[in-house]
């Protein structure tokens, strides 16, 4: 009730300060001097306070909204999913001198084998008019002494249930290099004590990032499909940046002839 009436009383403050300047400016022509200082110095601190929630408004609605998880499907798709690290603000957005195995929020984690890191991992707020995701990743690499740099991320157990040898597992993604980089997806599936293990380069020519995994090729038992995870692995990253802007998956089953 006290939410409502403060909802009401709001309204009928604006109509009213509405009809005043409506008013106002109506009469400016021959409104008193003195009067048309008084109302120009009060129109004009407001006109600041107007343009900043406008402009904080313009920029606010024109992003991604925080927890979006739309995006393109192919048809007959049963499961998809877009990481948390794409979707929602992480309470620890980024870090510095990753170590192996350091996650940055619950699904991502970074494996490396350098001696001195010098690899850098954060969340970035998307501003483009063209995302779809509200975050993206950015990495920065520098001096790299190691033979393997790769990102792991665990999926979600929605991703092996009732999966079966008809599936594809589609992953898209949208890059931005610094430099040429060759970038492999593989897709690993644990079933009883076996990993399958399926492996695709990233055509990072393309304009659509985008690459499957066809389940018919693989040897996985299941009814003993336990979990998975995708590995994005990065070959010769030193002195580069790779940013994520967005990293999706779906599953769906092949087409019947």
């Amino acid at each position: 009730m006290i939410e409502l009436r403060s909802s009401f009383l709001d309204w009928f403050l604006y109509r009213r300060a509405l009809r005043y300047w409506r008013k106002a400016a109506r009469a400016a022509s021959r409104t008193h001097l003195s009067l048309l200082r008084v109302q120009r110095a009060r129109a004009r601190n407001l006109r600041h306070s107007l343009n900043e929630v406008i402009s904080t408004a313009d920029n606010r609605l024109a992003l991604p909204m925080i927890g979006s998880n739309a995006f393109p499907k192919p048809h007959g798709t049963d499961w998809a999913w877009r990481p948390s690290l794409w979707s929602e603000s992480l309470p620890v957005p980024g870090r510095s001198t990753v170590q192996s195995k350091s996650q940055l929020g619950d699904e991502v984690t970074l494996f490396h084998d350098c001696q001195q890191s010098e690899l850098t991992l954060r969340q970035i707020r998307n501003l483009r008019e063209a995302d779809l995701a509200p975050f993206g990743l950015s990495m920065d690499v520098f001096n790299f002494d190691g033979s393997f740099l790769s990102l792991v991320l665990a999926l979600p157990d929605a991703a092996v249930q009732g999966l079966q040898r008809r599936h594809l597992i589609r992953v898209d993604t949208i890059l931005e290099l610094e430099k040429p980089l060759e970038i492999f997806a593989r897709l690993n599936i644990m079933h009883g004590p076996n990993t399958e293990q399926l492996v695709r380069e990233l055509p990072l020519h393309e304009e659509d990032i985008s690459v499957e995994f066809d389940l018919a090729y693989s040897n996985i038992n299941e009814k003993r499909v336990e979990r998975a995870w995708i590995d994005l692995i990065f070959d010769n990253p030193q002195m580069s940046q790779v940013t994520l802007r967005d990293l999706t998956l779906c599953r769906h089953p092949r087409a019947e002839l």
